[in-house]
């Protein structure tokens, strides 16, 4: 884990990266504030996590740290080990977690419970969505630090490191750690529901766009040709044919939309 600061004092405010190993977006996003070393009225922590995981150019290496989280100083795993050491160094900062995913090119935020931090600073972000997933949050890191975690775009790609760099400055931005105004959007707000599962197959395939409503009865995605249904309207998120090993992703519902107008209020 490599840990590095701007600005003097103790931080309250903490930016991370490379939790996963083949989502290098938010490390180019470190990097590039380290080289640029901006002046920063409120102390900022940097950290690159799992820094062997990056090395290798997978995922992880014993187990997904962001699933292993409060961690365990004496866990077998290197990645139970390493979430212990990260949920120490992140102690009482407001954490902003980069991810990137194989299922949407637009970034969106994920949370997990809408408090009045998400609603405060999400809406500041150039994302498209706000998603809550207290149902699915155990093991994830903010399951034990206020986190905000954004998906920053498609795994590997450019657009996702560029995204990286803009979502932290406008992250910092607006808790006030860089100087400059932000833009408050209407965000839409989704909460997961449910897990879509797909049985083992050959090939997978997906119909549907995430955030767009799936009505009842409508196809949505197929193993081996055979075709799930849905058997009552949804919004699908982290939907893709091949993004993770057991499922296609997760049903939503739409819970809100977080005005502009209303926020700035």
């Amino acid at each position: 884990m490599r840990v590095a600061q701007l600005g003097s004092g103790t931080p309250e405010i903490a930016v991370v990266a490379g939790v996963h190993g083949d989502e290098p977006c938010g490390v180019r996003a470190v990097e590039r504030l380290l080289d640029d070393r901006p002046a920063v009225e409120r102390p900022v922590k940097l950290i690159v996590a799992n820094e062997e995981a990056l090395e290798r150019q997978v995922r992880f290496v014993d187990e997904d740290l962001n699933r292993a989280f409060p961690g365990d100083p004496n866990a077998k795993t290197h990645e139970g080990r390493l979430a212990h050491e990260l949920v120490t160094e992140l102690e009482g900062c407001l954490s902003f977690s980069m991810h990137s995913t194989q299922s949407h090119a637009d970034p969106f935020a994920i949370v997990n419970g809408v408090n009045e931090t998400a609603k405060d600073i999400v809406p500041q972000l150039p994302v498209a969505a706000m998603v809550e997933t207290s149902n699915f949050a155990e093991g994830r890191l903010f399951s034990a630090i206020d986190t905000i975690e954004v998906e920053c775009g498609l795994q590997g790609s450019e657009t996702a490191a560029e995204n990286a760099d803009r979502l932290t400055r406008a992250f910092l931005t607006a808790v006030g750690a860089l100087p400059g105004d932000t833009v408050r959007r209407d965000l839409p707000v989704y909460r997961l529901t449910d897990v879509i599962r797909k049985d083992q197959a050959d090939t997978y395939e997906v119909f549907v766009d995430n955030f767009t409503e799936v009505e009842a009865g409508a196809p949505f995605a197929a193993a081996d040709g055979e075709a799930q249904v849905a058997a009552e309207s949804f919004y699908p998120v982290l939907m893709s044919s091949n993004g993770y090993r057991n499922v296609f992703g997760y049903s939503a519902e739409k819970v809100d939309v977080l005005e502009s107008s209303a926020s700035a209020d």
